[in-house]
């Protein structure tokens, strides 16, 4: 590092002073608090972000957001040149620099970072960052601080790109590291080219719903995710889209409303009511990362049934089954390719969607709670699907099975009557380019649940028929250290402390269905806990059963 570049470090970092006594940790979530202890932590993220686009030698995101979080915090997180989550093994040097005590230290630390990296700092080599934002109002000023930390590394230019959903930062990564075209307008006209390819491939006994169904009302969290679904509503000329707490009537992001609130209470977000008994309902969370679907029960005083992420996944996995179906059996395909398809979920999934995935003939894979690990499993099949239930996920195509169905596509003759095969690789290249394959994306994971209804052509209550969910229990117990339980099979078993696992089957096994594990929380000192059984009573006393057994075991009587 030469001394311009030192000098250009020393200097922007003074401005930007760690707040006294905070010590902050690179999550799933990336840099998450409340907003007035950021900007410090901001600005040396965007130095990351820099020092990531020099390594790679590819674009790099930032985007500013809290999600799900209350108005006042705020967050920063990385996106990766393929559009997806920091690289782990980056994580701790992340740590490290946010929480460096000055700028000597940060200096040292850069140093350090850069000659084990290899990082060539020569003030030749190009780097470019771009930083987005939701709508919280602290977004302005740390963005700024972001641009003065990218700007602080020699050769580095931060691109801002507005306004925008976590999605849709991660999508613009992606696609200008492919070589594609990549602003906002960009992303909305693919999405929507998406959605009517196919709209027209639709069977025609099926192209259009009746009465009630033909809208579906969106509750947009009063963050940023409704504000761009109206815009992206306004290229759909056959779905009506129907936006409530969009944030343009005064409404607070969050607040009693977005996927978060209506999956967790499983109750009407504000703005709903017994009006929209029976109509297709949808919520988006803060930064339009999760999506889930609800009924509005009838005289039901706020009461839904959710449609969650678990039956997202499912509805998406029988739509793909059927489009390799047809692949398979028709032989109006030239070489057929045998496609993988894997479905991905965490313990967390209620057992009634995997039992219900197994029985459709599809192999189900299990992965420790968190969206990095959900990913990179569902990556390793053709097509790998993948959603928690709190309506965050995705679909991941290969390169290789996406590069067979454009060779396919590309035979079929604009005049001559498409087989059954053929418009199976037709729609599934469409579902290629309307899911967000690089990230959970509410916006396109609403459009391709509606086009799927479509295809289907199936109601909301038909889809919440596809199984009925066990009744299930999580609580959360107070211990001394988290780190005393340690887990395997996919967080499923604890294999510490010695006999918990034995006393929690012994428990479990008094319950029909029933279904239990623990894992230590990730950010708190507690052990999570999760039962289900046949009954909501059995789940309720299966999860307080193995509390207080994981109280007996971990010492701090609080259970």
């Amino acid at each position: 590092m030469n001394d311009e570049q030192q000098s250009l470090l020393l200097n922007a970092s003074s401005r930007f002073s760690p707040p006294q006594g905070i010590k902050l940790s690179y999550g799933t979530a990336g840099f998450r608090a409340d907003a007035s202890l950021l900007p410090s932590a901001v600005y040396r993220v965007g130095i990351l972000a820099a020092l990531r686009s020099l390594k790679t030698g590819s674009v790099i995101g930032l985007m500013i957001t809290a999600s799900h979080n209350k108005v006042s915090d705020n967050g920063v997180k990385i996106a990766d040149p393929n559009g997806g989550m920091l690289s782990q093994h980056w994580e701790p040097f992340a740590d490290a620099l946010v929480n460096a005590p000055s700028p000597q230290h940060l200096l040292l630390l850069i140093n350090e970072f850069v000659a084990k990296e290899g990082i060539l700092m020569d003030g030749v080599s190009q780097a470019e960052v771009l930083l987005g934002r939701d709508t919280r109002p602290s977004g302005d000023a740390l963005v700024e601080a972001a641009r003065q930390g990218v700007t602080s590394i020699v050769g580095a230019v931060a691109t801002d790109m507005g306004i925008l959903t976590t999605p849709q930062l991660h999508w613009m990564v992606r696609a200008r590291n492919k070589g594609i075209q990549a602003s906002e307008q960009d992303y909305f006209e693919q999405l929507s080219s998406s959605f009517r390819c196919l709209e027209d491939l639709t069977p025609a006994e099926k192209s259009k719903f009746g009465g009630m169904n033909d809208k579906v009302v969106v509750d947009g969290s009063n963050g940023v995710g409704g504000l761009k679904l109206k815009d992206l509503g306004g290229l759909l000329n056959s779905l009506v889209i129907e936006v409530r707490n969009s944030s343009e009537d005064g409404g607070v992001l969050n607040d009693e409303v977005g996927a978060d609130y209506v999956q967790k209470e499983k109750v009407v977000p504000h703005c709903f009511g017994s009006k929209d008994a029976g109509i297709r309902c949808a919520s988006l969370d803060g930064d339009a990362d999760r999506l889930v679907y609800f009924i509005v029960l009838p005289e039901s005083n706020g009461r839904i049934d959710l449609v969650d992420g678990d039956k997202i996944l499912s509805l998406f996995a029988l739509f793909i089954r059927e489009q390799l179906s047809f692949l398979n059996e028709n032989e109006g395909v030239k070489d057929c390719h045998q496609a993988r398809l894997g479905v991905v979920q965490t313990a967390y999934a209620n057992g009634a969607s995997t039992n219900y995935l197994r029985q459709l003939g599809l192999e189900v894979n299990f992965t420790p709670t968190g969206v990095k690990y959900l990913h990179e499993k569902a990556a390793e099949f053709d097509i790998g699907i993948y959603f928690e239930a709190n309506g965050h996920g995705t679909v991941l195509f290969s390169e290789s099975f996406i590069g067979w169905l454009e060779a396919r596509t590309k035979e079929i003759s604009s005049g001559s009557k498409v087989s059954e095969g053929e418009k199976a690789a037709l729609r599934l290249l469409a579902v290629s380019k309307l899911i967000n394959q690089a990230v959970g994306d509410a916006l396109s994971g609403l459009l391709l649940v509606e086009v799927i209804l479509q295809h289907m052509g199936w109601s909301i209550h038909r889809w919440n028929e596809l199984y009925h969910d066990l009744p299930s229990r999580q609580l959360k117990v107070k211990v001394a250290d988290r780190n005393a339980v340690h887990t395997a099979n996919a967080e499923t078993v604890a294999v510490s402390p010695p006999g918990l696992q034995e006393a929690i089957n012994a428990e479990t096994g008094k319950y029909q269905q029933g279904r239990c594990f623990v894992r230590p929380s990730g950010t708190e000192d507690v052990v999570r806990v999760y039962a289900e059984a046949s009954t909501q009573e059995a789940a309720d006393t299966l999860a307080n059963s193995v509390a207080k057994l994981v109280d007996q075991f971990l010492g701090l009587s609080s259970s």
